[in-house]
């Protein structure tokens, strides 16, 4: 089977390029409405292609925003379903100016296409329309497959969860299988099992009713802004632990064997250093530079301003003083919660000579893979029979709250198999995905199909031998 698919592959492979290339050409920016008809034409190119590929059923499911493109195929009522989601917007190609090339006319350098939405997340996406292509034609395709591609991932997926509601009879599954996030290096496979998730709030200390004269009242009437930094500054203590109460009552710890999967990972604290431009790093303390990074909670100040910050000086005392701060949460954390917690401790901190005033901007909760489960087994051995080696499981601080809605509403588990590298300059300009990463990724994926058909058959021997 792993050789007919390879050669598959090979024979198709100019092929497989020149259809993404076709869809990276689309500038189909959900950000700006003067791009609004490009996101539509990207919904009907993917809609012709799955439609190429003989697919039972395809349509566009209206939703308040961008479409929908849905798609399925039933090779048998009895056997696993696997659903495909991903999206097909993409980012501003700003600043144009630091593009090498044009960001809409894809180019191949060193091996790596250039273009925006190369990696994130047409090329990622575009790979599972050829797995599923690559099985179907050598009829090796064994699961039922449905695909769910929304177009507004990169403003926010504001219509998601109500077409997830509307439409939640379509979409049952097995298994939701994404492929955007990435993984260590092309020899050194990994499946990300765990996402942060983000509680983000903006502050707003005031004191005086007026800019004051920093030379007549300064000394006697409170500055906000010295407040603020007051306040920010005792969030933390000196171990970097973050002091608001309760903060921590849902977080566990990672276990040994968590922690051993860290130690698999190639890291080279210097190599950190020089690439960010930086001394030494600080945080957390008795955690790892990359636990502490994707595995520990954070709180971090985004944006402060008040006062006078113009050209030359003004001597003032300030009326109000702001910041924007995000905390950054791990599995078993509530971002309601993790919010209410930080209003009811920053209103309380604040001494009698400010006013205080905290705002909920948005968030998401943390993401957790079983890798217990049948979905996450089967993608382990697909990456280790293409790869050669067992996949290290990682976490990601980054963070991608529709997780939790799909979860919430699809009620089934989610593998996340990506295959980019932190180096593809998603969201950057010269947005980048390597042709290697692209091939092995459908090679990967048309493996998975095998092994989850096999880890279900088992699976359900297993519950029916239980019950």
């Amino acid at each position: 089977m792993h050789q007919e698919i390879l050669q598959y592959l090979e024979t198709n492979k100019d092929r497989f390029l020149k259809e993404l290339f076709e869809l990276l050409r689309i500038p189909s920016v959900s950000a700006d409405s003067r791009h609004q008809q490009d996101v539509l034409a990207a919904a009907e190119f993917l809609k012709k292609r799955l439609e190429d590929l003989g697919m039972d059923q395809v349509e566009l499911l209206e939703t308040d925003g961008f479409p929908v493109v849905f798609a399925e195929k039933i090779t048998d009522p009895a056997a696993p379903t696997v659903m495909i989601y991903g999206h097909y917007d993409v980012q501003p190609p700003d600043p144009l100016d630091e593009w090498i090339t044009d960001p809409f006319e894809p180019q191949v350098r060193d091996g790596k296409i250039y273009a925006r939405g190369a990696c994130d997340d047409k090329g990622q996406l575009y790979m599972h329309l050829k797995a599923v292509e690559t099985l179907m034609q050598l009829n090796q395709l064994k699961c039922n497959v449905k695909f769910f591609i929304e177009g507004e991932e990169e403003v926010g997926s504001h219509s998601l969860e109500a077409a997830l509601e509307k439409y939640a009879g379509k979409l049952q599954c097995d298994v939701m299988l994404i492929s955007d996030t990435s993984m260590l290096a092309n020899d050194t496979p990994s499946l990300c099992v765990s996402l942060r998730g983000l509680t983000y709030m903006e502050v707003e200390v005031t004191g005086p009713n007026r800019d004051l004269h920093s030379g007549v009242y300064g000394g006697a009437v409170d500055n906000p802004v010295n407040t603020l930094c007051e306040m920010i500054a005792s969030l933390k203590d000196e171990n970097g632990h973050i002091t608001i109460k309760g903060f921590y009552d849902d977080v566990r710890d990672l276990s040994e064997e968590e922690r051993e999967e860290y130690r698999r990972i190639p890291f080279s604290e210097a190599n950190y250093h020089q690439h960010l431009d930086i001394k030494a790093t600080r945080g957390e303390k008795g955690y790892s530079i990359l636990e502490r990074a994707s595995a520990r909670p954070t709180l971090d100040v985004n944006g402060i301003w008040g006062g006078y910050t113009g050209e030359g000086s003004k001597t003032v005392l300030p009326s109000r003083a702001h910041a924007k701060i995000s905390m950054r949460l791990v599995p078993y954390q509530d971002h309601n919660t993790i919010a209410r917690l930080f209003e009811e401790h920053f209103t309380r901190m604040a001494p009698p000579s400010v006013k205080v005033k905290v705002i909920a901007h948005h968030g998401g909760n943390p993401y957790l893979t079983d890798t217990g489960s049948p979905g996450y087994k089967a993608a382990s051995q697909a990456m280790e029979q293409s790869f050669g080696k067992r996949p290290i499981a990682t976490r990601e601080g980054g963070s991608i709250p529709i997780l939790a809605t799909f979860e919430r509403t699809i009620a089934a588990p989610i593998v996340l198999m990506g295959f980019g590298l932190d180096t593809d300059a998603i969201h950057s300009p010269n947005e980048h995905y390597g042709v290697f990463n692209y091939m092995k990724g459908i090679e990967t994926i048309a493996l998975y199909y095998n092994h989850y058909y096999n880890q279900m058959q088992e699976h359900n021997k297993v519950t029916a031998n239980q019950a």
